[in-house]
């Protein structure tokens, strides 16, 4: 297994994000890096298989929120993916619960599995659809923190992941470039779902000649989201608020 220990430091140093590693943590990262590019041979989980692109375009990146994040929190990670920002978050803070929320069951046991081999025991999977779980009162309002990567389109995801924050907590979207423009698109609909108007938290992340754009894009939820959201994914899509 390589040992990417060193390379995790500077990259992590170098955006400002060091205060976050511990040697558990590293050998944890490790273990990640080690198995998400054995696994990626065989399944898709990432087009990005250069270790150090790995760290800071997925570790690095999905680190960035942990600071946002409540003590004990609560926390639902709507369409997982391969796990970012969930798997970090797991592992950069052993107090959340973690629950990673996507469709695709071939990714979610691949996040089982090592959440399994990395004794992450706050980290959950739930296989399903946002817009269906979104209208279940198990999940409904249930979480302290609703965190999105790559998903869609912020209008999109507005209305996918504000249903399941509770009163209080945040949705934080986590954008590229394109976050200007996309708050534009989504500054009505986020009022109407019950959160307030978005904050931008711009910044860069950058290693050697690699630089990132990044925003945080985050709501609070101030009022209880109307009955009749989420809307069918279809209506959604064609037709955001």
């Amino acid at each position: 297994m390589t040992d990417y220990s060193n390379l995790i430091k500077d990259i992590f140093s170098e955006n400002g994000l060091d205060g976050l590693l511990n040697t558990p943590v590293l050998e944890k990262f490790n273990i990640l890096i080690d198995r998400m590019l054995t696994v990626n041979e065989k399944m898709n989980i990432t087009s990005i298989t250069d270790g150090e692109d790995v760290i800071l375009k997925h570790i690095a990146d999905s680190a960035t929120v942990v600071r946002y994040i409540p003590k004990n929190a609560k926390l639902l990670d709507v369409g997982t993916g391969g796990g970012f920002p969930s798997l970090p978050i797991a592992i950069l803070r052993p107090d959340v619960s973690v629950y990673g929320l996507d469709s695709t069951a071939k990714k979610l046991k691949y996040i089982d599995e090592t959440a399994e081999l990395l004794s992450l025991d706050n980290l959950k999977t739930i296989s399903g659809r946002a817009e269906v779980f979104g209208k279940s009162v198990n999940y409904r309002e249930r979480f302290d923190v609703v965190t999105a990567r790559a998903v869609a389109s912020l209008n999109v995801l507005t209305e996918l992941c504000l249903p399941f924050v509770k009163l209080g907590g945040l949705f934080i979207s986590m954008k590229g470039s394109s976050a200007a423009d996309e708050i534009a698109l989504a500054r009505s609909g986020v009022i109407q779902l019950g959160g307030s108007k978005f904050e931008d938290i711009e910044f860069t992340l950058h290693y050697n000649d690699k630089v990132m754009q990044r925003h945080l894009v985050i709501s609070k939820k101030t009022k209880n989201t109307p009955d009749s959201f989420p809307r069918i994914y279809s209506r959604i899509a064609k037709k955001p608020l």
